[in-house]
């Protein structure tokens, strides 16, 4: 596959779908809940996964499909092309701030990444990437984050995991030079990209992971669980992302 040919593409469709989402955000949305009251779900999220299916199955036929939103979109193995598409990543802040939500795709052959692109919504800001693309923004190159030490580096914890200090998390997050959370994968991964965070842990599903993985290949993140092991892109789970500095720093600290 033509990986700059991808990458245009995918960012066509991508401004598209803002347009769309800030044409729905003028009407009043329709929000329910999944798996408890703060996983949220909204008409937006349905029909911008819609959208991009229709999209990717137009252009890419023998590709498969994993999307956050119902169950006709999911892939059962990771063989062939498969996207991974997350239509809006941070709904509780899509829903309560209208700000700080993204929308990702990744896209896999046989389980290994190719690209991935992070849309910040409201930013009008594309960052794309992948083993063969440079990661960049709006289409300008990026500097390579450093790799700084664990305690010289801001990081992003999931709140709970921290406030609760799963996994030796609050204690890591006061070892390190302070915690962000974001509330959107999305926006962890775009900060790592920038250099603003060093790493990013939280329990997290397949569409919230692929296209951040994907473009930190490109400037040598490292991406586990929290044990070490790589990733499943077919299951859930703790997600450990970060420089390699930070990451070993994460995986010692929260199996000590």
């Amino acid at each position: 596959m033509e990986i700059k040919a991808l990458d245009e593409t995918v960012k066509g469709w991508l401004q598209i779908s803002r347009k769309q989402i800030l044409a729905a955000m003028q009407q009043p949305l329709t929000v329910a809940t999944k798996s408890n009251r703060n996983d949220l779900v909204t008409n937006v999220d349905k029909a911008n996964q819609a959208f991009l299916i229709q999209q990717i199955h137009a252009a890419f036929p023998e590709a498969s499909i994993e999307g956050e939103e119902g169950q006709a979109a999911k892939a059962d193995r990771l063989a062939g092309l498969v996207f991974f598409v997350d239509p809006i990543d941070g709904t509780m802040n899509f829903v309560k701030q209208q700000a700080n939500f993204a929308v990702m795709i990744g896209v896999y052959q046989d389980g290994q990444p190719l690209y991935g692109a992070i849309m910040d919504v409201m930013r009008n800001e594309v960052i794309s990437g992948g083993p063969d693309l440079s990661p960049n923004l709006n289409g300008e190159p990026l500097t390579p984050p450093l790799d700084r030490p664990f305690e010289a580096s801001l990081v992003g914890i999931s709140g709970p995991m921290a406030i609760k200090n799963r996994l030796h998390l609050g204690e890591l997050g006061l070892a390190s030079s302070g915690v962000r959370m974001s509330g959107s994968a999305g926006m962890e991964f775009k900060s790592i990209a920038l250099g603003r965070l060093g790493g990013y842990v939280s329990w997290l599903q397949p569409w919230d992971v692929a296209a951040g993985l994907a473009i930190g290949q490109g400037f040598g993140l490292v991406v586990t669980r929290g044990d070490g092991q790589p990733l499943d892109l077919l299951e859930a789970g703790v997600v450990v992302a970060g420089m390699p500095q930070v990451h070993a720093a994460f995986i010692a600290g929260m199996n000590a």
